[in-house]
């Protein structure tokens, strides 16, 4: 039987204006996620800290595929993963274990996402991880961090080293498994993300030519690109201007995800 979904006024009525606003951004996410053919079925997860003095946070149904998630469906959880909002929807408290540990030692990581595309586990399981041979890689390169793997993550020992390897940076390659980014705001994290697979599904294309037909940016390049690409300025490119564009993209194809 189809889950019975609960009317969009009585979640937002539940909730506080700047909780909506969050939620929307991140049902947002979820299904460009979708259209960009980012997602794995109903697996991995995209969280969201929800404003306020609780350490409460935002995730999807564990049941409902990306596209079909809207600002209402999102399940309302504490720091374990657990509903601490009335919802039809079940939940993975498993799946929180990596977006738990990174929301609850950074401050600044309200918004945390991670995909298991092919491009980006292609390069996970890479010894060199991401190299900086197209520009898209070297806006990216200077702020990923690596983590090995340890296995499908529902041993909560694990945050402690997941948080130890991400450090202030805001992007992760987990090895052999998938990617992950974090920021200030839903779109800070999305466009750095957006940057991260990009770069991974470049790779993978050029490597695929040989590595003795590669052409190495020219020294210092690198440098320069990372600092062009500072967080400040991946933050205002993000919330000003690619992220306006996206919502705006989506309600297009269906402005749903509002509800």
């Amino acid at each position: 039987m189809a889950t019975q979904l609960r009317t969009p006024e009585d979640v937002r009525s539940q909730v506080s204006e700047e909780e909506w606003e969050v939620r929307v951004n991140l049902a947002a996410a979820y299904r460009l996620v979708a259209h960009y053919g980012w997602d794995d079925l109903i697996f991995t997860h995209l969280s969201a800290r929800v404003p306020g003095p609780e350490h409460h946070f935002l995730i999807n149904p564990y049941n409902l595929m990306f596209e079909e998630i809207t600002a209402s469906s999102l399940v309302k959880i504490d720091t374990e993963g657990h509903p601490v909002m009335e919802t039809p929807y079940m939940t993975n408290p498993a799946g929180f274990t990596i977006h738990s540990a990174i929301h609850m030692a950074r401050e600044d990581a309200h918004a945390v996402l991670h995909l298991h595309t092919p491009y980006g586990q292609a390069v996970s399981a890479m010894d060199e991880g991401l190299l900086p041979h197209t520009q898209t890689a070297m806006i990216a390169k200077h702020n990923v961090a690596y983590h090995d793997y340890e296995g499908i993550a529902t041993d909560l020992e694990e945050r402690e080293r997941l948080v130890n390897d991400l450090g202030e940076k805001h992007a992760m390659i987990l090895r052999n498994h998938g990617t992950l980014t974090v920021g200030e705001t839903v779109a800070d994290a999305f466009l750095r993300m957006y940057f991260l697979e990009r770069a991974c599904e470049a790779q993978v294309y050029m490597l695929s030519v040989g590595r003795e037909n590669l052409n190495t940016p020219p020294q210092g390049t690198e440098e320069k690109v990372a600092q062009q690409s500072s967080p400040d300025n991946m933050k205002m490119v993000s919330e000003s201007l690619a992220w306006p564009a996206l919502l705006r993209k989506l309600d297009r194809i269906d402005p749903g995800f509002r509800n």
